[in-house]
């Protein structure tokens, strides 16, 4: 692989940093319109993919007066070791630091891409790291961060939820949430249990505009401002403390509506956090949003 020498012993060593054909197979028909995410993670479980890692090196020399040698702080070594596969031996006056990227609903995202060529145009100065996609994922969630993105600096970057994150890393095939325009049975039946409540008096469950899942709350007319809102606080913390829904709905968004109002004039509420952070988080980016480094990274 360009940059670096990998041991003859070395799972990688063959690796000339060229796409895995599958991925990028998947990636090309999704970005045509004519594949789905769900086939891009299933080719991701199967990938390699290339970590973006800045080496950070500590100067040799005398100590500095409070007796401290100068180190240039990294960006999460945690994830560059869980990455690490015991191919590549570190120099003792050397350390690394896994790259982060803010996605633009403020969530943290552990960068990979599908080849050397597409992280050079992504970050000159980053070295590949080879590795598994379910390590990468491992390696994502051991430093909190809670999605992935394949390839950002492409045009057409894919955004790896949360919930295919957490069945990448865990070894099982990932489902998502809404499938062929419509929230698949289980789940949906999962929301709309855990929503049910005092307050509620139907719950319809759809794609979401804002984010993946929509949940309509038919509510008792005549609430009151603060009780419309301790309402959809009670709705927002049972969704959020349900494991079910947890595991399976990436982000969701309340809609909440009196019995005699049409569901489709209402504008979204926000519920409480607890379901990627926020339980209305914005739907994954589109061809011309930006991803950055996340702030505190390098």
């Amino acid at each position: 692989m360009p940059g670096r020498e990998l041991p003859p012993t070395s799972r990688f060593a063959a690796d000339d940093g060229a796409p895995d054909p599958a991925l990028a197979a998947a990636l090309a028909r999704r970005a045509a319109g004519q594949g789905s995410l769900e086939d891009v993670v299933a080719a991701l479980a199967r990938a390699r993919v290339l970590v973006p890692v800045l080496a950070v090196e500590h100067e040799d020399g005398p100590e500095h007066e409070d007796g401290a040698e100068r180190e240039v702080p990294t960006a999460g070594p945690g994830a560059a070791d869980a990455c690490r596969t015991g191919d590549v031996a570190e120099s003792r006056h050397a350390s690394a630091g896994v790259v982060a990227v803010a996605a633009p609903d403020g969530r943290t995202a552990l960068p990979v891409f599908t080849s050397v060529a597409a992280l050079a145009a992504w970050h000159p100065t980053a070295r590949p790291m080879p590795a598994e996609g379910p390590r990468a994922a491992a390696a994502a969630l051991g430093e909190g961060w809670d999605l992935m993105v394949v390839d950002p600096g492409g045009g057409a970057p894919a955004v790896i939820p949360r919930p295919a994150v957490h069945a990448l890393a865990g070894g099982t095939p990932w489902q998502p949430a809404v499938r062929a325009g419509a929230v698949v049975p289980t789940v949906r039946e999962a929301v709309r249990r855990a929503a049910e409540g005092p307050g509620v008096l139907a719950v319809d469950v759809v794609p979401g505009r804002r984010a993946e899942v929509g949940v309509v709350l038919t509510l008792a007319p005549g609430l009151s401002r603060s009780g419309l809102a301790r309402t959809l606080d009670e709705v927002g913390a049972r969704l959020a403390g349900d494991g079910e829904v947890t595991a399976a709905v990436d982000s969701l968004e309340l809609r909440p509506v009196a019995a005699t109002d049409d569901a489709d004039a209402d504008a979204d509420a926000p519920a409480a956090s607890g379901v990627s952070d926020a339980v209305a988080a914005a739907p994954a980016p589109t061809r011309g949003r930006r991803w950055r480094r996340a702030p505190g990274r390098r």
